[in-house]
């Protein structure tokens, strides 16, 4: 292309994009990678509006962790965004009754979750933490990305950027594609899937909005005693009907702002019913009124309609150095807010490759291959994760054993991987992650899916599980405690968390939920079914081979503490001597007097007190 070429700049990393992504990126760079040279490209400014608003204002366990922990921002987001109490489910008891939050059958969350999690005001966020960067060294240039050069290998890559009327080339070693929806490299590699077919059928589109200064007692009065140790309305409220479910997501608390959104089926529900304000508050009227009375209560600031949300990307790091994160990697339902999930293994995926190659490591080809193979393989399990909600999702009964199904899978398995950091560790990459059959607790998933389609035709009640209530499995299993103690022993270090014992226990807990589904759904026939005892059988042998590998690693890690600080202080702790007077608290007292010092006797300055 031509350009007017007013500025030609090198660096290490250009990242397109300045949203959330791409700012969680920039910094997590700059904290593990000295000296690195970045820039950043928005065509938003530093001080981008309130109204700059997209899908994904709620952190789970995983995102949190990397926000909070991994970027160093526990201070500031308590600071600056809500706190946020997990995950509330409500169904309505009867069709076209909603008034009320009393007309929903509820899973609310029941007490303060282990592991904190956020909700973001976007806008803000991104606003502060592109301030942050920039103060750390990184360059911003509020320009749009007009083209981007690809070279194979460690050629420099080209960024063309047009700011205002002048056109800037950007030279760089790696370039990160940040940009969300404008798929800059997607585009430019043919590297998109859009189609429904490839992408477990989900074919679904969002509409949403935002108000200020809402009467949230409409919601809840914030009275419930009985039932939970922690807010209602600092929550994740999802209120879920035929082909759809409804976000309600604050996002400050000192204008009492809202996010409300619909997630739809096209299978269900048309684009052209919903895509409109009128048509979006008929909507929710209709269907969800305690909801639409909330909305109607506040101040509107924003509305917006995204016909269709779900794609993925075919490759998602490149041995030529470009990288696909975020929204524009893959994003298929806000469901379980798995999209900043997602975000924050690449993030830290792509902070190991860029490290490894700049320090011209042995190892860093093969880091970028396996990366890339795991992170295809989170995307697709992700998907399947959201796969035929169009006919469930309005099922109470059978949401919620899905749902409890999909939680050991979250709380048992990928928490512990992401705290353990093992998505980094190659060995168990080619050892576990990409061997099929070895994490048979999601490959089970399909096959209950089938199951679960067949008793919503037949509109089957096969009872309620909460998941946060602990006596649904033996064993007093549940979601909350963790297999390795790892929180309580703050195994935060890469690899002193072991994922091995949760792998095994979570398929022998799966095991059981599938037990007690099939007797429930089916009775004794079902549970002896050869097809389905074949599952089973699977899932206790996915159970023996990680308890080898559990006992493998004890015996690796046997004289390797837990946590190297901790086992440090109380090294350190073996001297120490309780003290058997008061130190001496005052020898003497100086004094500045025209220039010259002079020295009080400890008995002057008793006398004067």
């Amino acid at each position: 292309m031509t350009t007017n070429n007013t500025q030609s700049q090198v660096y290490d990393v250009v990242i397109m994009g300045a949203g959330i992504g791409g700012v969680c990126q920039a910094r997590h760079l700059l904290l593990n990678i000295p000296n690195i040279k970045i820039a950043l490209v928005d065509p938003r400014p530093e001080e981008r509006t309130d109204r700059d608003m997209k899908v994904g204002e709620s952190t789970v366990e995983i995102s949190t962790l990397m926000i909070c922990k991994e970027l160093g921002l526990y201070d500031y987001m308590i600071e600056n965004h809500p706190p946020k109490f997990g995950l509330n489910f409500h169904w309505a008891k009867e069709a076209g009754k909603t008034e009320n939050t009393e007309d929903y059958y509820h899973i609310w969350t029941v007490k303060q979750p282990p592991l904190a999690s956020v909700l973001i005001n976007r806008p803000k966020f991104e606003r502060d933490l592109l301030r942050m960067n920039q103060d750390m060294g990184a360059e911003f240039y509020n320009g749009r990305v007009v083209d981007v050069d690809l070279t194979p290998g460690d050629e420099l890559n080209t960024v063309h950027v047009k700011q205002g009327d002048r056109y800037l080339e950007l030279k760089t070693k790696h370039v990160i594609d940040s940009a969300g929806r404008k798929f800059l490299i997607g585009r430019k590699t043919d590297n998109l899937i859009t189609s429904p077919e490839n992408l477990y059928g989900i074919n679904n589109g969002s509409v949403w909005m935002r108000v200020r200064n809402v009467d949230r007692t409409i919601f809840h009065s914030g009275y419930d005693p009985y039932v939970c140790t922690c807010s209602h309305y600092y929550a994740a409220n999802h209120w879920m009907g035929h082909g759809h479910w409804v976000w309600m997501l604050p996002t400050d608390t000192q204008n009492m702002e809202l996010s409300i959104g619909l997630l739809y089926h096209h299978d269900i529900i048309s684009p052209h019913s919903v895509n409109t304000k009128e048509k979006f508050y008929a909507f929710l009227e209709a269907n969800h009124n305690v909801v639409y009375r909330l909305l109607k209560s506040g101040e509107e600031v924003d509305f917006h309609h995204w016909p269709r949300i779900a794609h993925k990307s075919k490759q998602m790091y490149s041995q030529d150095n470009w990288y696909i994160i975020g929204d524009a990697a893959a994003i298929f339902d806000p469901f379980y807010s798995q999209g900043l999930t997602m975000m924050s293994f690449q993030i830290e995926s792509v902070t190991e490759i860029i490290r490894a190659k700049l320090a011209g490591e042995a190892n860093a080809k093969e880091k970028c291959a396996l990366y890339n193979k795991f992170a295809l393989n989170m995307i697709d399990r992700t998907n399947v994760l959201v796969s035929r909600h169009e006919k469930q999702i309005g099922d109470a009964s059978i949401m919620t054993w899905r749902m409890y199904l999909e939680n050991i899978w979250w709380f048992k398995m990928l928490i512990p991987m992401f705290v353990g950091k093992w998505h980094l560790d190659l060995d168990f990459l080619k050892n576990v992650v990409a061997k099929p059959g070895r994490l048979y607790v999601v490959q089970i998933m399909n096959a209950v899916y089938e199951h679960l389609d067949e008793l919503v035709e037949r509109k089957a009640n096969i009872g309620f599980l909460h998941t946060h209530i602990a006596d649904q499995l033996p064993f007093g299993f549940t979601m909350s405690n963790d297999f390795d103690n790892f929180l309580h022993l703050t195994k935060y270090e890469p690899q002193r968390a072991n994922i091995y014992v949760s792998i095994q226990w979570s398929h022998f807990f799966v095991a059981l939920w599938y037990l007690k589904f099939l007797w429930k759904a089916y009775g004794l026939k079902g549970v002896l079914s050869p097809h389905n005892l074949k599952h089973v059988f699977a899932l206790f042998k996915a159970f023996l081979e990680a308890a080898w590998d559990h006992l493998i690693f004890r015996i690796k890690t046997k004289n390797i503490p837990g946590n190297s600080i901790i086992a440090n202080i109380r090294q350190e702790f073996k001297n120490y001597r309780a003290p058997a007077k008061l130190e001496p608290w005052l020898e003497e007292v100086t004094e500045a007097s025209n220039g010259n010092v002079t020295t009080q006797s400890r008995e002057l300055v008793k006398a004067e007190v």
